[in-house]
């Protein structure tokens, strides 16, 4: 099963940028669904933007559209998520998951169902204040 490593989180103020990592090792990246997770403070995780094994499918969230971008560099066994004009409501702590199983975006993102092959990362923190 692959591991997973998330980087770039911070602190920024709001109007800023982070770009976010994460780093697959054990196995490639390549034939699985990536999703990236936010969890606020005291809420549940929530599906932000997720990705298709192919790249032929992208989900964001309407609260991030046109803000982040989610992409692959399979040579690199990284996925990133671009987080543009960052708001305090971004605050929280970025999760990444790879799924190998046949899935979805939607189902992944929206429903928020990963199969027992999934893996995730441990995380990473974004705090926008200023």
């Amino acid at each position: 099963q692959v591991q997973l490593v998330e980087s770039g989180g911070g602190l920024v103020q709001p109007g800023g940028s982070l770009r976010l990592s994460c780093l697959a090792s054990g196995s490639t990246l390549e034939h699985a669904h990536i999703g990236w997770f936010h969890q606020a403070p005291g809420k549940e995780r929530e599906g932000v933007s997720c990705i298709s094994r192919s790249d032929e499918n992208t989900y964001y969230t309407d609260s991030v559209k046109g803000r982040f971008t989610i992409s692959r560099d399979n040579a690199k066994s990284t996925v990133y998520l671009q987080m543009n004009n960052l708001k305090p409501e971004d605050t929280g702590v970025y999760y990444c998951v790879a799924d190998p199983a046949p899935t979805t975006v939607q189902t992944m993102c929206v429903m928020g169902w990963t199969s027992s092959f999934a893996s995730w990362g441990q995380g990473t923190q974004v705090t926008v204040s200023s």
